[in-house]
């Protein structure tokens, strides 16, 4: 049969090359010597040290006759003091190569190490889209949790030092030449981080496939990364030596990852950032909180009822349900009150959420009142 006219169309971008499946990190090796590299600048954290991937990475690398460096002071929500850090490091090494390994975090301070190494100045000059003008070094990009799928975007989310505003810096040339998804490497991923990470991906999923900038090539990425996320994440919580599940997880991760490159977030995760900039509350665990609400606010225009049926069939309703009880299986809050999070704080949390960058693209227009609401209904 011969059609008039492509039954899909998009104008969409997944620039990584993905690199899928157990022990796959016996490659990272090979891969950056196939990227020419010499001198390797490992960044990570501790947790990942004392878990010995660091160890296990540096090892396939020298095997290769590769010199490693490695920068391990990466903590949760990096800020530009972290990478200003990885950057001396970087330099002094003579690096030719990144490799970002461990959760978001890491990945984070690699690109954004990458942005100031290569083309100079602070942080605070990449906020935004494109301002990168230098052409910048490879970058191999290894998760060790299933969450942030920051292996598959162009973006390094970096806290300002002092505003502890978060800064989205993003451009082409930061995406990761190569992503390696190695389910092995979660397995020693504490039950609190697979929880809030693998609520984060599912977060990724649901917010995507809404959005202002959703597109047939991210509404497809958003649907399957949900399947897989909602269905894999309580069996890992449940079951966490089921190595299925886990790489099931990866993949939602990586999926939602490359959605958010095409279609950005919405307000979900513009109520979440405030809480953890003022509160210290874990990202995964605000997000997750505050997802179902804003799912709720957002169904109420029928257009976009529509697609969340498009990712979960029984529509909003049983969305909310399903995510309360992924909530509830993971044993994270489902209350802004049971998070410890004062009343008062509320009206000033809103005017800090609607001046995040993700605002704008979620599919309602949502301003400080709405906000207000949000959190009271969280609360």
């Amino acid at each position: 049969m011969k059609l008039d006219q492509p039954t899909l169309s998009f104008d969409g971008a997944i620039s990584t090359r993905v690199v899928f499946g157990r022990d796959s990190i016996t490659q990272v090796g090979r891969i950056a010597r196939d990227l020419r590299a010499m001198n390797v600048l490992l960044v990570t954290d501790a947790g990942v040290m004392r878990a010995g991937h660091a160890a296990r990475v540096r090892a396939i690398l020298e095997k290769e006759g590769l010199l490693v460096t490695t920068y391990a002071e990466v903590a949760e929500n990096p800020t530009t003091q972290t990478v200003e850090r990885c950057v001396a490091v970087a330099r002094q090494g003579g690096v030719d190569l990144l490799i970002g390994l461990g959760g978001g975090s890491s990945m984070d301070v690699a690109k954004g190490c990458n942005f100031l190494l290569t083309n100079g100045g602070r942080m605070e000059d990449y906020w935004g889209y494109g301002k990168a003008t230098k052409s910048m070094l490879p970058l191999i990009a290894i998760p060790t949790t299933a969450g942030t799928g920051s292996e598959c975007q162009a973006y390094a989310l970096i806290a300002h030092e002092t505003s502890h505003r978060k800064m989205a810096c993003g451009d082409p040339k930061a995406a990761a030449r190569v992503a390696i998804l190695d389910p092995m490497l979660t397995l020693t991923q504490p039950r609190t981080v697979a929880a809030a990470t693998g609520v984060d991906a599912l977060a990724h999923a649901v917010e995507t496939a809404v959005t202002r900038k959703r597109t047939t090539l991210s509404a497809r990425l958003s649907r399957e990364a949900y399947r897989l996320g909602i269905e894999n994440l309580p069996v890992v919580l449940q079951q966490p030596e089921d190595l299925d599940a886990r790489a099931a997880m990866q993949l939602s991760a990586a999926y939602a990852g490359a959605a958010i490159e095409n279609s950005m977030l919405g307000a979900a995760h513009s109520a979440a950032n405030p809480l953890t900039a003022r509160f210290n509350l874990v990202h995964g665990r605000a997000v997750g909180l505050m997802l179902p609400h804003v799912v709720r606010f957002n169904a109420q225009d029928a257009a976009v009822a529509a697609h969340y049926a498009e990712i979960e069939p029984g529509g909003a309703d049983v969305l909310c349900a399903r995510l309360d009880e992924v909530l509830r299986i993971a044993g994270l809050p489902r209350t802004l009150r049971e998070a410890g999070i004062p009343a008062d704080a509320l009206p000033s949390l809103a005017e800090a959420a609607v001046q995040e960058w993700t605002a704008r693209f979620n599919p309602r227009d949502v301003v400080a009142a709405d906000f207000v609401r949000l959190y009271e209904a969280a609360f």
